[in-house]
């Protein structure tokens, strides 16, 4: 296998691992994703389309191919910082992801916002260890895999 394909089938592989972790976490171990998590996952999932395309270019695009799935993998991470940013109330959240319930209305209208409101809030973390959430872990990880994916791409090009 050419080194500039070996930068891609890594990402494919520390994607399918982060989520396995992710979805181990929900069916094994009962923690419910919110939106945010969710926009990760999907990350994760395009980065694992992309490294898959990497394998299809020619050996000449290939450099190119696995610096983009780097480039996925490092906006995971950005996606990660986010919603640790958001969990930490460093920022607000979006609107969708965290609501407040307003208990002077009609009970129909406090009904409907219930209803309107999401299960899993983005600003609570449903897990921590160390003080660290797993989206502030997951934002260690796709940093380092992404940079380490885009050094080894750009230190492959050269080589046909």
């Amino acid at each position: 296998m050419p080194t500039r394909v070996q930068p891609a089938a890594l990402m494919l592989l520390g994607s399918l691992a982060a989520l396995a972790v992710a979805f181990a976490s929900q069916y094994l171990g009962g923690l419910l994703p919110c939106q945010l998590c969710l926009w990760q996952r999907w990350a994760y999932g395009a980065v694992i389309v992309l490294a898959v395309l990497t394998f299809a270019l020619p050996g000449r695009l290939r450099t190119a191919g696995a610096s983009l799935t780097a480039l996925a993998v490092l906006a995971v991470a950005g996606i990660a910082l986010f919603h640790t940013g958001v969990e930490q109330h460093w920022w607000r959240g979006l609107p969708s992801c965290t609501s407040t319930v307003n208990a002077n209305q009609s009970l129909t209208d406090l009904e409907n916002q219930l209803m309107a409101t999401p299960v899993i809030p983005c600003d609570r973390p449903a897990w921590t260890m160390f003080g660290v959430s797993m989206a502030g872990y997951n934002f260690a990880y796709a940093t380092a895999l992404g940079l380490f994916g885009l050094v080894a791409a750009l230190r492959g090009r050269g080589e046909r």
